[in-house]
């Protein structure tokens, strides 16, 4: 890959792992070319029209991804991504809503957990988990193995209208910290 014409690098997290989509735009050639995680997943070469846009898909839900070309002035360019039809920060926004990720290490390796609140699908290390859930007294618990360690998500009550449920890991049976958005 050519670094010269690497024009826009974005990262963008879904629940089967966190992406890193590069885009290459040849002014003088023509060329357009997506790379996700290092590999090439479109290519165009000479391309006569410079503005426009490059759409494909992220990941294993293949989620739409679409790559804005507009022209600013004269031969400078404004590139955006955009995911499922969104703006990039409108995506995220809506992801921090809908999903709960945590990471941490399990057996001195790093994983990355991802709860999707709307399904109740859990996701580890990029692999969809096979979960059992099940309805208790103060929530709901959501009960999957990994590497032989028993894993629950509780979803409990905030006791606030606007906060909603909050969401917990237990890995053997203890909290762990680590989540983010």
């Amino acid at each position: 890959m050519m670094a010269g014409d690497v024009v826009g690098i974005w990262e963008v997290a879904l629940s089967d792992g966190v992406y890193r989509i590069e885009f290459e735009h040849g002014t003088a050639t023509g060329k357009r070319v997506v790379w996700i995680n290092g590999q090439e997943v479109l290519r165009r070469d000479w391309m006569f029209k410079l503005v426009g846009k490059e759409t494909f898909t992220v990941g294993g839900m293949e989620t739409k991804a679409t790559v804005n070309i507009e022209a600013i002035s004269g031969f400078t360019y404004e590139y955006t991504l955009e995911m499922d039809g969104k703006s990039l920060q409108k995506f995220i926004d809506n992801r921090s809503k809908v999903t709960k990720t945590w990471v941490l290490q399990v057996d001195g390796v790093d994983c990355r957990i991802v709860l999707e609140k709307d399904t109740m699908d859990v996701w580890f290390n990029g692999q969809k988990m096979e979960t059992e859930g099940e309805f208790v007294d103060d929530g709901t618990e959501t009960h999957f193995t990994v590497a032989d360690h028993e894993c629950c998500i509780k979803a409990l009550s905030s006791g606030k209208k606007r906060a909603g449920l909050v969401h917990y890991l237990m890995v053997d049976g203890e909290a762990v910290a680590g989540w983010t958005d």
